[in-house]
């Protein structure tokens, strides 16, 4: 690449429509249908960086319209090295430069879809996660649980905050009834569902369950009452919503300094591409917070790439990894779900 003048590399970006198995429940509605944009890189030997550029509406800070999303893409292909060289440039665009890293990464390496040259990626890798069980009816959650256990699965997390309390600790308490702590983790992710006024309690209710950590109890954007419940909780949390949209390094630094989580949760679409998850990565490790990746929605094409910058990191807890499977297509990867571990094994 660094023979290659920038001014000879193209690039462009294709939408695309990915159609869920069945329709996925989250706190902000149910999911049928996913859009994504591939971005592309081409040199002139016609060697092609592939990237992808992957939204939630309602929840990704660059995304308010097609219109407006590819306005921006298009800016960004008039001359993508402008914004590899100044990140800084797309702060506000976490998604598109997810897209552009990867792509550029990729384009480096020759493109093989290989966007890390630690050797990691040419000798293959697992990496373990844990076990999504998605919001619905208390019969539909319980499928699902059965599902994973089955599958191998030693960590389960559970969406909750979309049916009632009750029926969501006699879910919880049916596993732990069956598996204790050190046979199976259960981690749960409110994603902010849970009133400050009785967070703590219900806090108090789920420690007894003996879960390993919650994600989110509260919404996003209020530190100082975040900052009281990290401090009296009986339940590690660990802050994933509300790191989206803080984009500096002052903003960073501060975030963790008020509120001092247990955990945070990083997702490279969310948060800055892989340089802004690597910064709070650093940030994280100086204070001793531990920190896992999730993937966010993304094709084959994203989940590649994170597992690949996942892996660089050897991580020891389970990871929430491992999409791909909700839909009907996807695209081509070299990826495999296996006893509760994202196999690897590379393309060459």
């Amino acid at each position: 690449m660094d023979s290659v003048n920038q001014n000879e590399v193209t690039a462009s970006f294709e939408a695309f429509v990915l159609d869920f198995k069945r329709p996925s429940g989250t706190s902000r509605g149910v999911l049928t249908q996913k859009k994504g944009w591939k971005l592309k890189l081409i040199d002139p030997n016609g060697i092609t960086g592939l990237g992808e550029c992957s939204i939630i509406p309602g929840l990704s800070p660059d995304y308010i319209s097609d219109e407006q999303y590819e306005k921006q893409l298009k800016i960004v292909c008039q001359n993508p090295f402008q914004f590899i060289e100044n990140k800084e440039l797309l702060l506000d665009y976490p998604s598109i430069l997810f897209g552009l890293e990867s792509a550029y990464f990729d384009l480096l390496n020759g493109g093989k879809r290989i966007y890390f040259n630690s050797g990691k990626s040419n000798a293959g890798f697992q990496i373990p996660i844990n076990g999504l069980i998605w919001m619905g009816d208390p019969e539909y959650m319980q499928s699902q649980i059965e599902e994973k256990l089955a599958a191998g699965f030693t960590c389960i997390k559970l969406k909750v905050g979309a049916i009632d309390f009750k029926q969501e600790l006699n879910l919880l308490g049916g596993i732990r009834s069956r598996f204790d702590s050190s046979k199976i983790t259960l981690r749960v992710d409110a994603n902010g569902a849970f009133n400050p006024d009785d967070a703590l309690w219900k806090l108090g209710e789920l420690s007894k369950l003996d879960i390993h950590s919650i994600e989110q109890p509260i919404k996003a954007g209020f530190p100082e009452i975040m900052s009281e419940l990290c401090a009296e909780t009986p339940l590690p949390i660990a802050l994933d919503e509300e790191l989206i949209g803080i984009n500096l390094t002052e903003e960073k630094i501060a975030l963790l300094d008020t509120i001092r989580p247990q955990y945070i949760i990083l997702k490279p679409s969310l948060h800055g591409g892989f340089s802004g998850t690597k910064e709070w990565i650093e940030l994280a490790d100086s204070r001793n917070i531990p920190w896992w990746i999730t993937s966010a929605l993304e094709s084959n094409i994203g989940l590649n790439a994170i597992a690949q910058f996942t892996a660089e990191y050897n991580p020891v807890l389970p990871q929430g990894l491992g999409t791909g499977g909700l839909y009907e297509t996807n695209f081509e990867a070299p990826l495999r779900i296996e006893n509760g571990y994202l196999h690897y094994q590379s393309f060459i």
